[in-house]
Formats: structure tokens, C-alpha cells, sequence
């Protein structure tokens, strides 16, 4: 029997692929072990919620390529986001799962679109609130462009051309969704 996988909008492009975000978080599995040979202090941060089924799945295959324990954990950056005030309804808290020590790691945080930069800008403000790692870098399974704030992925999956009105999409299955990026026209 197969899953059955909630549907995506027919009008959304495909971009990326099962086979596709697969091979990019194996990539980036690699380049992240290949930087750094002392994994002892690696931790991987994902931010909730894009970055979270992403870090979990790069936490898990660095696991299974080297063989060790990988610390993983989840960061909400809701209340340090520099938009809050316009918010027209209550922010929805998810929560923070570090179980881990900050100080002194080396932080992998990781987030499914990068673009503006402020969503960065605000979890590297929450992780600092925590302790002070030893160095933190970015994992992006998309990069879109048109960053507002100097930040740049270290890791990357797949670069994505769009304007900048168009919307990019990560869809998972632990969305319910088959795992797929997509490109929507507003």
C-alpha cells in the first residue's frame, strides 16, 4: 500500500524533486563533515519550522556516513523576529529544543529557503541568548536571493532563480506532502 501524500496546487512548478532534495542534503552531509574533521563538538540546528525536517535529515545522514552521534535540536525564533510588532494576530510559540551545550560547538543551523536574511539574523540573536558556540554556519536547502542583510549559506542545496515576488516552497513528507520545491507566481 502505498502513502498517500496531501496534494500540492497544480499551478506550483516543480523545482527540486524527491531524488533531487535527497542528493542535496547527502551533498551537503558531506561538505559540512569534509570542512570540519572534528565532529565531536557538531551540532546541528534547525529553525522551526522550515529548517527543522531538513537539519533532522542532515543530523541523521552525517550519523549514518561517520558513524557517531550527531546533536540535533530546534530553534524557534518567533519572539526575535525584527517584524513582530506587525503582526496583525498572536505569535504561535513552537518552542526551542537544545539538549545539548551551546558554548563551545560548532553550530550547523539550518533552514529550508534562504532569502532576505532576517530569519538568520534572528535565530543567530536566539542561539547567542543560549551561550556562545565556538563557530556557527548555514545550511540552506534553497538559496532564492535577494538578501537584505549580509548573510551567506556556507552550504547550500540548490540555488533558485526567481523574481522577487514569486514564492519558493519546500514541501515534505514529514508535511504529509512528497518531498518537492516549488516555484509559485503571486
Amino acid at each position: 500500500m502505498s502513502k498517500q501524500y496531501k496534494p500540492v496546487p497544480r499551478e506550483w512548478q516543480l523545482v527540486m524533486d524527491e531524488e533531487s532534495i535527497s542528493r542535496a542534503i547527502s551533498r551537503i552531509s558531506f561538505e559540512i563533515v569534509e570542512k570540519d574533521r572534528d565532529l565531536k563538538n557538531l551540532a546541528i540546528v534547525g529553525i522551526r519550522t522550515g529548517g527543522e525536517h531538513i537539519g533532522k535529515r542532515l543530523a541523521e545522514e552525517i550519523q549514518r556516513i561517520e558513524k557517531i552521534e550527531v546533536a540535533y535540536g530546534v530553534i524557534d525564533i518567533t519572539l526575535y523576529r525584527d517584524d513582530l510588532s506587525s503582526q496583525q494576530s498572536q505569535p504561535t510559540l513552537r518552542g526551542t529544543d537544545l539538549p545539548f551545550r551551546i558554548a563551545g560547538s560548532r553550530i550547523v543551523l539550518v533552514d529550508d529557503v534562504l532569502f532576505t536574511g532576517r530569519t538568520i539574523r534572528s535565530a543567530l540573536d536566539a542561539i547567542i541568548d543560549f551561550g556562545r558556540p565556538r563557530r556557527v554556519e548555514l545550511a540552506a536547502l534553497v538559496d532564492r536571493g535577494y538578501r537584505e542583510l549580509p548573510i551567506q549559506a556556507d552550504y547550500v542545496g540548490r540555488v533558485v532563480p526567481c523574481q522577487r515576488a514569486q514564492l519558493v516552497r519546500v514541501r515534505l513528507s514529514e508535511m504529509g506532502y512528497r518531498d518537492g520545491v516549488y516555484l509559485i507566481d503571486r
